[in-house]
Order: structure tokens, then C-alpha cells, then sequence
């Protein structure tokens, strides 16, 4: 299984503070929310918890191959 993060659409409010906390782990899509590219970097800067109002949430993936 593999961690990965998601964010949580109807929760995030488009703050930014998951980019301000951890640059290169999350970005803001078209839809003015944020969108996890790159769940490895997140877990190293803390995962859920850069997130104020709780949108990031890990989630399990089962890993091809």
C-alpha cells in the first residue's frame, strides 16, 4: 500500500498555506483549491497537519505491479 495525500475539495478554502508551509508538495488548481503533487514531499514537511483547517487527508493506495 501505498501513503499518498488528497486534498479535500469541498473543505479547502484556497488559503495557500499548504504551499507556504511546504513549496513544491501542493499547488492551486483552476478551481482556486489545492491539489497534492507530490505526496512524498508532504509527509517530509508533516503531512496533514500543514493544512490549518484539516483538507489534507492520507489516504491508501494499493501499488501496481
Amino acid at each position: 500500500m501505498a501513503e499518498k495525500y488528497r486534498v479535500n475539495k469541498e473543505k479547502c478554502i484556497g488559503c495557500q498555506v499548504c504551499i507556504q508551509t511546504c513549496p513544491g508538495a501542493t499547488k492551486i488548481g483552476e478551481d482556486g483549491k489545492a491539489k497534492v503533487i507530490d505526496s512524498k514531499k508532504l509527509e517530509e514537511c508533516g503531512g496533514e497537519s500543514v493544512c490549518p483547517i484539516r483538507a489534507i487527508k492520507k489516504v491508501f493506495e494499493e501499488e501496481k505491479g
